[in-house]
């Protein structure tokens, strides 16, 4: 259902059972999946998709043109997942060319009131955003992550899977998978522990990353010798400690300690 005062272009893609409320704009180069419901006074920007059964609700900001100075008009795009849900006021914008040309949303997100994705982030599934939590450009956020309110990231930053940032804290390095991080500059302070058991971790598996995180943080070792020991250990087969290590190599910015 299209409320009548609403605006849409006749060239975006509408699908089934989706439902436009008062006053809402909606552009040409739309996709909105069945069964997405936009809230009032929406605006949906040209080069966005937006995938089935997503909740967008009043005065938030889609697929706007990305705030990069070297931006310069060219046609770019937000690709958004299934099942997302959007609250007031958010703020989700394109890509730019230099970064790919797209900012990249997987499925069952939520994005709180007042959040922000700058361009060309890549955001899992699952992930959680609170009031007023920013991320810069280009940052990488994996799956069952949690970004507190009024946090901030900077830009070309990674932050792991089932990664807690606590809220009012600046991130400027990446946040290792399955850690809590917090403070005016993000430290690390052991593991996300209550969100792994809500998530229903193996009790196997969290020791074993406890193990990791006591020798790669803990243990005065350096970031490599602590890798190479983890590597060297029996706690190496699991799934989760090999994925840690395989993040920690691939850091380009460093990693929160």
């Amino acid at each position: 259902m299209i409320h009548p005062t609403a605006i849409v272009d006749p060239e975006a893609k509408i699908g089934e059972g989706v439902e436009i409320g008062p006053y809402s704009i909606i552009e040409n180069d739309v996709h909105i999946g069945e069964g997405t419901r936009i809230g009032p006074h929406v605006v949906i920007r040209q080069g966005t998709t937006i995938g089935k059964r997503c909740q967008i609700f009043q005065f938030s900001s889609i697929g706007e043109a990305p705030q990069a100075v070297a931006y310069k008009g060219e046609k770019t795009s937000l690709i958004i997942g299934d099942e997302n849900i959007v609250r007031e006021c958010v703020t989700l914008h394109r890509g730019t060319v230099k970064g790919g040309g797209k900012t990249i949303i997987g499925n069952r997100n939520f994005f709180m009131a007042y959040s922000h994705v700058a361009h060309d982030c890549q955001i899992g599934n699952q992930v959680v955003l609170a009031n007023g939590a920013t991320l810069a450009g280009h940052i990488l956020i994996e799956d069952h992550a949690v970004i507190g309110g009024l946090a901030a990231v900077h830009q070309f930053c990674r932050i792991g899977t089932h990664a807690f940032v606590s809220g009012v804290t600046g991130v400027v390095l990446d946040i290792p998978p399955y850690m809590l991080a917090a403070g005016s500059r993000a430290k690390l302070f052991g593991l996300n522990s209550v969100g792994l058991k809500r998530q229903q971790f193996r009790e196997e598996t969290i020791r074993a990353l406890k193990t990791s995180y006591r020798i790669i943080f803990r243990s005065g070792l350096t970031l490599e010798k602590a890798i190479k020991k983890v590597e060297e250990s029996e706690i190496f087969r699991i799934p989760e400690v090999e994925h840690l290590i395989g993040f920690l190599r691939q850091t380009k910015r460093g990693i929160c300690r």
